[in-house]
């Protein structure tokens, strides 16, 4: 699977979906719920599978997932049971930047 900016990925065990935001071209596996994601033009339907345990911390609409480098960056667009993860490294949640005081 090619995986580009502005691509939408789909899990195949919940809810899920994310919007690609930046992402690395040595970027592989990237899973929700211990499963495989799949680009929105490739999705069949759910795969029957369900979350692995260990992998249901969920995820959260409107929230930036990052790798800790910040190589990927992924916006959740719909919410799921299942979370995120690159290579078996769970993607941590992004936290906003305050901004400047303005007086």
């Amino acid at each position: 699977m090619a995986v580009s900016v502005g691509v939408t990925l789909l899990s195949t065990v919940d809810e899920t979906a994310v919007v690609v935001v930046r992402w690395s071209a040595d970027a592989a596996a990237l899973t929700c719920g211990g499963v495989p994601m799949v680009a929105k033009a490739d999705y069949l339907g759910p795969s029957g599978a369900r979350v692995e345990a260990g992998h249901a911390s969920g995820t959260l609409l409107g929230k930036r997932y990052a790798t800790p480098d910040g190589a990927v960056e992924l916006l959740c667009v719909k919410p799921g049971q299942g979370s995120l993860a690159l290579d078996g490294v769970p993607l941590e949640t992004k936290t906003a930047k305050p901004l400047p005081a303005s007086d």
